[in-house]
């Protein structure tokens, strides 16, 4: 979930190509919406999303019973130490600052579901 178009559909056709499902929110309203009716393992997260951001959604999800299973890995343009620790704090298993690799993003998510 990320609010730059360009950037969704990279993630969208890399993830695809590497064999994985792929659900698509381009706010916090659609995300929290395509949490509950797909219930995801992980969830690629932006903060800075239109009507609700991401640490929101991560509070909400690493909040509720029934979410808290779900892993969340921000990737955003905020780089600065408190934004991280904010992330972190709230639940996040990983933080990646944007630009980032795309291996090393595939690298984390296969570790994080530990997919061989």
């Amino acid at each position: 979930m990320d609010d730059e178009p360009n950037i969704v559909m990279s993630l969208e056709y890399l993830l695809r190509r590497k064999g994985f499902d792929v659900f698509i929110a381009r706010n916090g309203t659609e995300a929290l919406e395509a949490i509950g009716n797909n219930m995801p393992e992980l969830i690629l997260l932006d903060i800075m999303m239109p009507d609700v951001d991401g640490y929101e959604i991560c509070e909400y999800i690493k909040t509720t019973p029934d979410l808290k299973h779900i892993k969340v890995i921000f990737l955003s343009a905020k780089s600065k130490k408190s934004d991280i620790e904010k992330g972190m704090e709230l639940g996040a298993e990983m933080y990646m600052v944007k630009p980032f690799s795309n291996k090393e993003l595939v690298q984390n998510i296969n570790n994080l579901l530990q997919v061989t």
